[in-house]
């Protein structure tokens, strides 16, 4: 996620693109939409944050299928903010929805899975991490 503000539960707080060039598509987004791009090393090979052409803010992520997300489709995936991740994942297996993913942890004690619900749409469910308090 790319604000240290963790977005408000019920909001989708990212979108991500993972592919396997995710080199050739973030230039293909950059030509279409106009985004510029920031490297995000992942310990070998980066990924992308995409930003705004005019303000530079931070709108999305240019991913490849590697490392921690090997196993994801190639396709846009918003993040939905959630208070309880082992909650909703419980929630959504009881009204008919399917884990594809997951749990994983990711950098800062974050965690999300990735849930097909009953329709058959896919999307993440994200739980920022508990901030340590001095």
């Amino acid at each position: 996620m790319a604000d240290s503000t963790p977005p408000e539960a019920g909001s989708i707080g990212w979108t991500d693109l993972t592919v396997p060039d995710a080199d050739g598509v973030r230039d293909f987004y950059a030509s279409v939409v106009g985004w510029t791009h920031s490297p995000v090393d992942m310990g070998g090979y980066s990924d992308y944050c995409m930003l705004t052409p005019s303000t530079g803010r931070t709108v999305a992520g240019v991913c490849h299928a590697r490392g921690v997300n090997a196993d994801l489709p190639p396709m846009w995936l918003v993040y939905i903010t959630v208070e309880d991740l082992d909650r909703s994942m419980e929630r959504c297996r009881e009204l008919g929805g399917t884990i594809l993913l997951g749990p994983k942890g990711m950098a800062g004690n974050d965690r999300y899975c990735v849930i097909k619900d009953p329709a058959g749409a896919v999307a993440a469910l994200y739980q920022p991490g508990k901030k340590k308090v001095p």
